[in-house]
């Protein structure tokens, strides 16, 4: 997946998500928060950030601050 870590797409993969058009059907919020559930000690915000710019075709650093602030607050509100 472009824009996605090896690592991130490792552990992607270990809980059924192999491509962007899987992380898009899933959503993005519920697709971190499977793979925190998988992993609640290694996978950080970085992971929602990056799925939702590899979405956007945008490296993880280059997500604006607005969306970054309003998929923190869905995934406290998950």
């Amino acid at each position: 997946m472009k824009h996605i870590g090896p690592k991130s797409s490792e552990w992607l993969a270990s809980v059924g998500v192999n491509s962007l058009d899987d992380v898009a059907r899933l959503g993005v919020v519920e697709t971190y928060m499977r793979v925190k559930a998988a992993y609640p000690e290694k996978v950080s915000l970085n992971l929602l950030y990056g799925l939702q710019a590899a979405l956007l075709d945008l490296p993880w650093n280059e997500l604006p601050p607005d969306i970054k602030t309003e998929l923190k607050r869905q995934v406290e509100n998950y």
